[in-house]
């Protein structure tokens, strides 16, 4: 199962390793799904886990930790095709992501963006918690 994972779920899973991004996490790890994912994304992670208010949630060590494991073990994706279909351009760089890695899922809190789409080519969009059950 060939998965993208929204920036949100990564960054929640840090910050509540007990949550449901935590167990995606945890899932991944254990080779349960392939994580795909580009430098851009990697890119947004490292600004968004500096920003203050998130600093004091997660260690900084923990974020560092993470973006090794994606460049060790996730897929990263090559050229990615233009998208605009997001009600926030700045989520297109998702969908490309799971265009141009042919991803079944891409998995999101963005209720009112991304799950608004429900799907975006043959990746189908879901939450946290509906993409844990189909781990089940």
């Amino acid at each position: 199962m060939r998965v993208v994972l929204d920036t949100n779920i990564i960054v929640s899973a840090l910050i509540r390793r007990d949550s449901i991004p935590g167990e995606i996490l945890r899932a991944w790890t254990q080779g349960l799904f392939e994580i795909l994912t580009h430098e851009i994304q990697l890119d947004e992670f490292r600004t968004v886990t500096r920003r203050p208010h998130l600093r004091a949630l997660l260690r900084s060590a923990d974020a560092g930790r993470v973006v090794n494991q994606f460049r060790l073990r996730a897929e990263m994706v090559g050229q990615l095709p233009h998208t605009q279909r997001s009600h926030d351009p700045s989520d297109d760089f998702l969908l490309s992501i799971c265009e141009a890695g042919d991803a079944d899922y891409l998995v999101t809190g963005d209720k009112a963006g991304l799950l608004a789409l429900k799907t975006h080519g043959r990746t189908v969009i879901v939450t946290a918690r509906a993409f844990v059950e189909l781990l089940s």
